[in-house]
């Protein structure tokens, strides 16, 4: 095909599309089903509603190739794990009497049933439930969930394309089951897996599908020969089958690499590549390998994970570069639009000319179709869009909202010793037992507690003006109070107030933060039902007053034990954020790492002990090639001490995280320099302890002993066996005990009793240790 031709063919699509609905339609479903309030029958009849509203949407606004199978109830890599029938065998007994239920049991668990580990997909907030896979793993097709909804698209007349994790990265996301030996990696499997993809792609294949999608991302990291020739291997014999849709293989988040020539000459009949996070990159790398000739491209130019408008002159320069180096070239979203909220035309609040700035889902779906018109019509068919958007890009660059001479000036006369404290560990610690005066093994939680109804009720009332900012507040301190006295009952040695307060632990200091913007329904999917509104950094930030002082200084006048200040932390704030494009990381950390700073500081000097600067996203944003990743310690962990270094040595700083692979990080949780860390370890039998261990960190860790995200109540021994694991790793002048993180999403039943039993278990681990 000519060069010409190429253009003119070109086609609009999208990988995935946000879940939830307008007003999380299906959050409230799911939920209601678990609680007995709606029935199977009407779930199914909402996510389908669903679905098809999604698919409406992108063909209205001219999406010519609609994807099927990125829709999940939870997950999609737990939807992958069901398709190829790898349940595991403690779960099977209740898939089988039940497949919904049985598909909630593993991800989240029964009172009798642990579920699946979750942990980050890759670098974002998005949480996946991790396989677990065997020796003796035996796969079986099931794909009934793709079949249907591939038929529920085409029964509408659009032409659809399913969406599958491809087999190599399923396996390279999964872990070696309970029972398998040490030394086994699931990627051995690909052989036994691959006839059962087969399988699902001449079902599919039969169903309609002309094209069908394998997103292959692992390949976008850091890859061993041999897990190279096991990509080549996959491609080579699923290219080999005759009963099978034309394959697009989809990478995204990072530059392909050194799997891209692997790919380029596989028998498949497409890729699709990022040309946003790696657009150099990936550029270079295909005009090394002669391109695709004779194949499909699909150009990821919009980015699919931040929410700023695009630059349209731009992607289509890089999109006249592509199409030399294909046959056919596509126009798409980086990555599937799941990590960007529905609609930035909802937000009424945001300023107008701010929010011509902005794109969410619906207004990158616009952009991608623009671009593709552009591409195939020339840019004389779409003269207006390009002029609206040099206007909006132009707005944004210039105006006042993105510089603050004063912060700027701030942040270049950091030196060294801002993020330096003052005496070593040893000598801080020693201060820190004589001025807390902690039993071994001490006790606490990560921060929040349940948020109640009665709490939501009091926002809601708030907002609409039923009760005044003082009852607001009245309400905030009776669930302190009801907070404190539970914990000083319960013998909680470090207590939390809580955080009724807060709505977000980013959104909330957001809120308080100048250079940050709020949403109204900027809803993402962070795990299951667990939607957040990330906000925006918008220009530089700079904290106008104490955030949190007054409640936490509430807090400790209604108890003698010390109370810890809680505070997200710069890195995760960036994280969690929609972050700014316009400058680098690392300077934006800086300057939320001030602002946080001045907190901190406050907190101590109202005679807070004890602080929690949380970073639960320092591994979520560790960048996916080993190369990228020291710049992006450097800054991040100097961030962190810049924030935390300037309290007395007597002041005990902890920090906190959650969810993902620490055994990468194990020096940058060393060079934050927090006096206590706290980690998820529940659902991984205490992994990270073994790993700190072995790094020889030196420092106290409170390893998880309860897992959060699981309705069950772990008993008194399970957290004791928990406790006495992490106790061969870590010894017990060092070894805190507290759950796996917050416990906003719990209710109050659950969190009462799982408290108590962690109480009781630290006890019984107390009394079982030598004496002294």
């Amino acid at each position: 095909m000519t060069t010409e031709s190429a253009a003119a063919a070109a086609r609009a699509t999208v990988y995935g599309c946000p879940r939830q609905g307008q007003n999380r339609e299906l959050k409230k479903a799911i939920e209601g089903y678990w609680k007995g309030r709606v029935s199977a029958d009407a779930l199914r009849a909402t996510a389908a509603e669903l679905r098809t509203a999604n698919w409406k949407q992108l063909a209205e606004a001219g999406i010519h190739e609609v994807p099927t199978g990125d829709f999940s109830y939870y997950d999609h890599v737990l939807d992958t794990t069901v398709m190829v029938g790898a349940t595991p065998a403690r779960h099977r007994a209740t898939v089988d009497a039940d497949a919904l239920d049985g598909y909630f049991a593993m991800a989240r668990g029964t009172q009798d049933i642990a579920p699946l580990e979750m942990t980050k997909w890759f670098d974002t907030n998005y949480h996946y439930l991790v396989p677990e896979l065997g020796r003796d793993t035996v796969f079986t097709a099931n794909p009934a969930k793709q079949v249907a909804e591939l038929k529920e698209a085409l029964a509408l007349g659009l032409t659809a394309r399913p969406v599958l994790v491809g087999p190599v990265t399923y396996l390279l996301l999964a872990k070696p089951a309970p029972d398998a030996p040490a030394d086994f990696e699931p990627l051995t499997l690909l052989d036994r897996l691959l006839p059962v993809y087969a399988e699902v792609l001449a079902d599919l294949r039969a169903a309609g599908a002309d094209w069908l999608q394998l997103d292959e991302p692992a390949l976008v990291q850091d890859r061993t020969p041999a897990e190279l020739n096991a990509a080549a291997r996959a491609y080579r014999d699923l290219g080999a089958l005759t009963d099978r849709p034309k394959l697009l293989v989809a990478s995204y988040f990072d530059r392909l690499g050194e799997a891209l020539p692997v790919l380029a000459k596989a028998p498949v009949e497409g890729l699709a590549l990022d040309f946003t996070e790696a657009a150099a990159a990936n550029l270079d790398a295909l005009a090394a390998v002669g391109g695709l000739p004779g194949k499909r491209l699909v150009a990821g130019v919009v980015n699919g994970r931040n929410i700023w408008i695009n630059d349209l002159q731009k992607s289509l320069s890089t999109l006249g570069t592509l199409l030399g180096l294909a046959d056919q070239v596509d126009v798409a979203a980086s990555c599937s639009l799941l990590h960007v909220p529905l609609d930035a035309t909802a937000e009424k609040d945001i300023e107008p000319q701010i929010l011509r700035w902005l794109a969410f889902a619906k207004q990158k779906t616009a952009e991608i179709v623009t671009l593709a018109k552009g591409l195939a019509q020339g840019t004389n068919a779409i003269t207006g869009e390009l002029s609206a958007n040099r206007t909006d890009l132009a707005s944004r660059a210039g105006s006042p909202i993105t510089h603050d001479p004063a912060v700027r000036a701030r942040t270049a006369a950091v030196t060294d010793t801002d993020g330096r404290r003052s005496q070593p560990y040893d000598e801080r610690a020693a201060a820190q037992r004589a001025h807390l005066g902690l039993p071994l093994l001490p006790t606490t939680t990560i921060g929040s507690f349940p948020q109640t109804g009665e709490l939501r009720v009091a926002r809601a009332d708030l907002r609409t003006g039923r009760i005044d900012t003082a009852g607001y507040e009245e309400r905030i301190k009776a669930e302190i109070q009801e907070v404190i006295s539970f914990q000083e009952k319960t013998g909680i040695d470090v207590l939390v107030h809580g955080e009724a307060e807060r709505n977000d632990m980013v959104q909330y200091f957001a809120e308080q933060l100048t250079g940050y913007l709020a949403t109204q329904h900027g809803w993402v999917q962070s795990y299951g039902t667990r939607y957040v509104r990330p906000p925006v950094l918008v220009g530089d930030i700079s904290r106008p007053e104490p955030m949190t002082v007054r409640w936490t200084s509430y807090a400790q006048s209604l108890t003698d034990r010390p109370v810890k200040g809680m505070l997200t932390g710069p890195v995760t704030m960036l994280a969690w954020s929609f972050v700014r494009d316009d400058q680098p990381l690392g300077d934006t950390a800086r300057q939320v790492a001030l602002a946080l700073r001045d907190e901190v500081n406050d907190l101590e000097a109202a005679g807070t002990s004890v602080i929690q600067v949380d970073e639960p996203a320092l591994r979520e944003t560790l960048p996916l090639r080993a190369a990228d990743r020291p710049a992006y310690l450097d800054w991040a962990t100097e961030a962190f001490r810049l924030t935390t270094a300037g309290v007395r040595p007597d002041t005990q700083i902890h920090t906190h995280m959650c969810y993902a692979e620490f055994g990468d990080i194990v020096q940058a949780i060393d060079d934050l320099d927090a006096d206590v860390i706290s980690l998820e370890a529940a659902r991984s039998h205490m992994q990270v302890a073994r790993e700190l261990a072995s790094h020889g960190y030196p420092r106290e860790a409170g390893p998880g002993v309860y897992d959060i995200h699981s309705p069950r109540v772990p008993s008194t021994e399970e957290a004791a066996g928990l406790l006495r694991t992490g106790l061969k790793a870590i010894p017990a002048e060092r070894l805190w005990v507290n759950p796996d993180c917050g416990l906003k999403t719990r209710g109050w039943p659950e969190t009462r009793a799982s408290l108590e039993n962690l109480v009781a278990a630290a006890r019984t681990v107390r009394s079982e240790l030598p004496a002294s």
